[in-house]
């Protein structure tokens, strides 16, 4: 891809429409940022960090320019950006190939590190260590707490692989959720070695693909279902059973290992498996129209939450039906399946929803963006192309308010999350201008966060000292909540026998319990502003 080429394609299909909103209790725009170089980023994925910080996470086209510090690979290249909870930078890194590498998710893992999951087209070198297996592959990434790479993985077929999803699980591997149009690998139809290719046929052009890495990244099971025609896995989670929830969408009649017959154009598809990756059931949802789901999770009370975007009226199983165009849809299921409610929620004339949380008090938070009403309407229409939308509901999906942000341009939200701090972070790509609610800018497309505060939300006290993950089974990371110049980190046993001691200088502080007995160990930490001690659990892995 060069710099001048189009929007790439694969991009776009996720990028198109959106715009406006009334607003209830509209929220207060605390700051927003940009951040990327002079040419475009593309953010598909945002995650809260135990400091009170984010990482972002997407691609970038953009070469040591803006406030981006590292050079390009190649085409697109996976690019992450730790921030605090100001907004400023804690650390960056950019990772590619030669070719197109399109970062589509982030996860913390129970060491205190990342997990990156994407896909990638590029051969052997720069960054990207292992050569491809077809036309594009699931590329994944393992980083320490400040962003070294630890290890890296490219798995995949003779065909086209889309990862869109990773999930980091209780046994400390993680699962792949993605789409592949890929045969049986080649050499183990063969009847020879092939470890992280294709091990089962699909069914149609594009098929469901999960795959089980262990902690080292290799792979433990992978399964294929679908039909005959396309079906996209987006999004997934391990369930309280130890098993998992695939959620995408399907225009596949009744075929391959497809039970269920679509209702329209395209479906909400969803599958349930046990912890070895077996099939338990599979249910379909939508209307006659184009349903795309776009995120799944277990709520608080053991139900399912499936979130995303439709344009039918009351037909199939729908009985929330949409306004004009395209609708935000969200459904809750019992862990059957069966329905329990629905609700739809019309902003604009093309509503596109991304990104679905859920709060402590059962509460919910839906993210995406909308594209202006182009006839009479109550809600007030804003100026622009594309807003970012935050819609807070209660935990039967009754709105409470709702929010919008964006520019002049196209704003495309990515990820809404709820802060400790009693706020939102909206994330996602901008490819306005500086205009109404954006001041800032770095080139033609930015990562752009929004950070909005709740006036009625009671504020979550900060620690002066925390340990995440606490217990551990090797690392720990010390949060220190506040601001200094210098310090110094020291691990204890319950004797008081003093076991590592090293200078700081981040807020961040990773501590290495991996060659100590199973126990409990203290870690002070003192600076220039004060002295504060923390227990850690060090666990065993009994699995």
């Amino acid at each position: 891809m060069k710099p001048n080429r189009p929007f790439p394609a694969s991009l776009a299909a996720g990028l198109c429409f959106l715009l406006s909103a009334g607003t209830l209790n509209a929220q207060d725009i605390l700051w927003e940022k940009s951040y990327g170089g002079k040419h475009s980023e593309y953010l598909f994925d945002a995650q809260p960090t135990p400091d009170y910080g984010f990482i972002l996470a997407g691609s970038s086209l953009s070469k040591k320019t803006g406030n981006k510090t590292e050079a390009a690979a190649g085409d697109l290249d996976y690019w992450v950006w730790k921030m605090d909870e100001k907004g400023e930078l804690d650390w960056q890194k950019s990772f590619g190939g030669s070719g197109a590498d399109l970062l589509q998710s982030v996860r913390l893992t129970r060491d205190g590190g990342f997990i990156l999951a994407g896909t990638s087209d590029s051969p052997k070198g720069e960054q990207k260590k292992e050569d491809g297996f077809g036309k594009e592959d699931f590329w994944i990434i393992k980083l320490n707490a400040k962003g070294g790479e630890q290890w890296q993985r490219t798995i995949g077929g003779s065909g086209q692989e889309l990862l869109q999803s990773v999930v980091p699980t209780s046994d400390g591997g993680y699962l792949l959720a993605g789409s592949s149009s890929s045969a049986k690998s080649e050499k183990l139809a063969a009847g020879q070695s092939d470890p992280f290719g294709k091990s089962e046929t699909g069914f149609g052009n594009l098929d469901y693909w999960a795959v089980k890495l262990d902690s080292e990244g290799k792979i433990e099971w992978q399964r294929v279902f679908g039909g005959q025609y396309a079906d996209q896995l987006r999004s997934a989670v391990q369930t309280r059973d130890g098993g998992y929830l695939l959620g995408g969408s399907s225009n596949s009649p009744e075929s391959g290992n497809k039970s269920e017959k679509c209702y329209g154009m395209s479906d909400y598809w969803i599958i349930k498996l046990n912890a070895k990756g077996e099939l338990e059931w599979q249910k379909v949802y939508g209307g006659e129209g184009d349903d795309q789901l776009q995120a799944v999770l277990q709520a608080r009370d053991g139900n399912f939450l499936l979130a995303g975007s439709s344009a039918s009226a009351t037909t199939g199983n729908k009985n929330a039906s949409n306004g004009k165009g395209t609708d935000f849809w969200l459904l809750k299921v019992d862990t059957s399946g069966e329905i329990l409610w629905q609700k739809t929620y019309d902003i604009g004339k093309a509503d596109l929803l991304t990104s679905l949380e859920e709060s402590r008090d059962g509460s919910l938070l839906l993210g995406g963006h909308a594209q202006s009403e182009a006839y009479a309407t109550r809600k007030k229409d804003r100026e622009g192309i594309n807003d970012y939308i935050a819609i807070k509901t209660d935990d039967k999906g009754e709105e409470q308010w709702t929010q919008t942000v964006g520019s002049g341009g196209e704003d495309i939200l990515r990820k809404a999350i709820e802060t400790r701090d009693g706020g939102y972070i909206l994330a996602g790509t901008s490819m306005g201008s500086p205009s109404r609610d954006r001041y800032s800018g770095q080139g033609r497309n930015d990562f752009w966060v929004v950070k909005l505060k709740d006036k009625k939300k009671k504020e979550e006290k900060k620690n002066p000292i925390e340990a995440y993950p606490n217990p551990t089974l090797h690392y720990t990371n010390v949060l220190v909540g506040y601001e200094f110049q210098k310090g110094t980190a020291t691990v204890y046993d319950l004797s008081g026998r003093q076991l590592q001691h090293f200078d700081i200088t981040d807020r961040t502080v990773p501590v290495d319990l991996g060659g100590v007995p199973e126990g409990i160990y203290i870690i002070e930490i003192r600076t220039n502003v004060q002295e504060d001690a923390v227990k850690v659990v060090k666990a065993i892995n009994r699995q």
